[in-house]
């Protein structure tokens, strides 16, 4: 079954999407959330259908020195498999000039005959002046221009496009993020003209919102004049819209949609405080289980839950699964990881070595250096607790300053290690990579500084295979830590010191090492609590039932 264009259809904007692991046009993990979502809609047979930019020349990969400086440069190898050219194009006003904007297809594929349509734009086309023929290049790229521009693409050539390829009834508009604000703005400027009033809330009754973040550095504000330099046709003239002749497009977002959600509880009060004139909500992210169960444990799923892929929740009945076919699917998930690493780098990991995984995009306030914090102690703490090796992953951008200066500290780190704890450090982090991570790794570690983390998935997707998560009371895991069950949780004091280092010592590493048959529960306990919860089947049918319903 495909999704017909006549029936009414969530339309999901989002600045990135990860469909492929062979298409590198996503950054982390808000491309791969918003990909996850629509494979859960693939699998449910939910009409939805995702629309982004084509990023064709990916985002910025890490090749990061000891001195936390990196050679510049972008992923320039760009697969079109699996997309499929379409015909249709449409137009959209950017300054004194049209831009013309095409349009590739990638079919989700999940049950029997049925797929879910993501849509790719793409100004790269002979009609458009040199410039704008690179908008759809490059992946959070370029300057506030470069950036509104391809803002404009997503948003308002987005809403033209679907109605180009003949949907015609979209039910709802998910903004994810505040990229696509302005597909807000295109409905709402479309309408027949009755009152403002009247078409606000028309506007408001068809678009959701989801905030990802609470950082004002990480949220697009404009100049109001500089916005109407560009979009002429921006009602401008709201207060609600403006402020201090700025414009945020959180707030444009939130300003047109009736349903606006935060993607953790813990987020939730820490956005509310932020914008008190709305009523923000919380759906917790999830992850696509199919995705990123490893082949070990999808065998073992597939053994004792059939139907998994489909009714997630049936691996709350993990027990079922003896204890030593836990630990064999483990063992053989972490042997592809350390081959992995053999290949990729000069460290040869021992597979009896308790193994710390951590991969994400690497910003400050996700704290990558905090197990290093005091090298003397971590020392001290494996001499205590039992031997230690360390896969890093992660990227930053290359205009991004702070996280380069990240990089050149993990690789710092590594080589004050060098001789007494292995560590390898994975610079070119993509899903394939982290497939592999979260499977093989012992212990998932994640160490945002409160009240930061949105929500946080990579820890979701070590859960889908049985891996114990240690972290900072933030994001998703003051919803998912249960004590002795899931992990455990580091107690920070004002000063900046925490328990992390004692956990390791005094409980970690003398369960994983002396008392193996329990990690094994620990394992199975992960799967039943958290994997059966934290996926993107259960986020869809909060999102129907509590946003798209309405």
């Amino acid at each position: 079954m495909t999704l017909k264009k006549k029936q009414p259809v969530v339309a999901y904007f989002s600045m990135e999407i990860a469909v492929a692991e062979d298409l590198n046009n996503y950054a982390g993990g808000l491309g791969i959330l918003a990909g996850d979502i629509l494979k859960a809609a693939a699998d449910q047979k939910f009409p939805m259908v995702g629309i982004t930019l084509l990023n064709k020349l990916g985002y910025a990969y890490s090749a990061a020195k000891a001195s936390g400086r990196r050679k510049d440069g972008l992923k320039k190898a760009f697969s079109f498999r699996g997309l499929k050219k379409m015909s249709p194009t449409v137009s959209v006003q950017i300054g004194n000039r049209q831009v013309v904007v095409g349009v590739w297809k990638y079919s989700l594929p999940a049950r029997s005959g049925t797929t879910t349509p993501v849509y790719f734009l793409d100004t790269d086309r002979p009609e458009n002046e040199a410039a704008d023929r690179k908008l759809t290049d490059e992946l959070y790229g370029g300057d506030l221009e470069y950036r509104l521009k391809q803002e404009i693409i997503l948003g308002r050539a987005g809403v033209r496009m679907l109605r180009a390829l003949g949907y015609n009834q979209i039910k709802k508009i998910h903004l994810n993020e505040g990229h696509g604000a302005l597909a807000a703005v295109e409905f709402f400027l479309n309408l027949p003209p009755t009152t403002f009033v009247a078409r606000l809330r028309e506007t408001r009754r068809h678009c959701v919102f989801t905030t990802h973040t609470s950082l004002p550095g990480a949220q697009d504000i404009f100049p109001l004049a500089y916005l109407l330099r560009h979009q002429p046709d921006f009602p401008g003239d709201s207060d609600k819209l403006v402020k201090n002749h700025q414009v945020n497009f959180t707030r444009v977002a939130l300003y047109f949609s009736a349903y606006a959600n935060t993607v953790s509880r813990k987020h939730r009060p820490t956005v509310a405080a932020l914008w008190p004139d709305y009523r923000i909500r919380a759906i917790t992210n999830g992850v696509h289980l199919p995705t990123w169960t490893a082949p070990e444990f999808q065998k073992l799923y597939d053994k004792y839950f059939s139907g998994w892929r489909f009714k997630n929740n049936l691996l709350h009945r993990a027990r079922k699964i003896p204890l030593t076919e836990i630990r064999t699917a483990h063992r053989l998930a972490k042997r592809r990881l350390l081959k992995y690493v053999a290949t990729t780098s000069s460290e040869k990991l021992a597979e009896n070595v308790f193994t710390v995984g951590f991969a994400r995009r690497l910003v400050t306030y996700k704290r990558p250096g905090l197990l290093f914090r005091d090298i003397k102690q971590l020392l001290m703490t494996q001499a205590r607790g039992g031997q230690i090796q360390i896969i890093y992953a992660g990227q930053a951008h290359p205009r991004d300053a702070a996280g380069q200066k990240l990089v050149g500290q993990i690789r710092r780190f590594k080589d004050e290690l060098s001789g007494r704890i292995k560590m390898v450090f994975l610079e070119d982090y993509d899903m394939s990579t982290a497939k592999l991570l979260v499977a093989g790794v012992d212990l998932w570690l994640n160490t945002p500084l409160p009240p930061h983390e949105a929500s946080g998935t990579s820890g979701m997707k070590a859960a889908a295979n049985g891996v114990p998560q240690l972290s900072t009371p933030d994001g998703w895991w003051p919803e998912a830590y249960v004590k002795n069950r899931t992990g455990w949780t580091i107690k920070e004091e004002a000063d900046g010191r925490n328990n992390l280092y004692a956990l390791l010592e005094k409980e970690i590493l003398p369960l994983y090492y002396n008392q193996p048959e329990k990690w094994d529960k620990l394992m199975r306990s992960v799967i039943g609590r958290n994997a059966s919860f934290f996926n993107t089947e259960r986020v869809l049918k909060q999102y129907i039932k509590e946003a798209y319903g309405r």
